[in-house]
């Protein structure tokens, strides 16, 4: 078993840290966006794919949140 530093592990909270971050707010946008989204779709239909479109913009956050997450860990030296 490997023992790291603790700057290393600073770092892998800091890279948990930007995960979970990304990760609430995306929750956050998607819980508001897909139920105005379900409203939209009741009343027309033919809007399904703008719908599904701005449901799926705030999965960039995490993606963002993971990039973040990664740089961190080579920084560090953990991957």
């Amino acid at each position: 078993m490997a023992i790291i530093g603790m700057s290393s592990a600073i770092a892998a909270i800091g890279a948990g840290l930007a995960i979970a971050g990304g990760a609430i707010g995306t929750g956050i946008a998607q819980s508001a966006i897909g139920s105005a989204g379900l409203g939209v779709i009741a009343e027309k239909p033919d809007q399904i794919g703008m719908a599904l479109l701005f449901l799926v913009l705030p999965e960039t956050l995490l993606i963002f949140g993971f990039v973040v997450a990664i740089l961190i860990m080579l920084s560090a030296g953990i991957i």
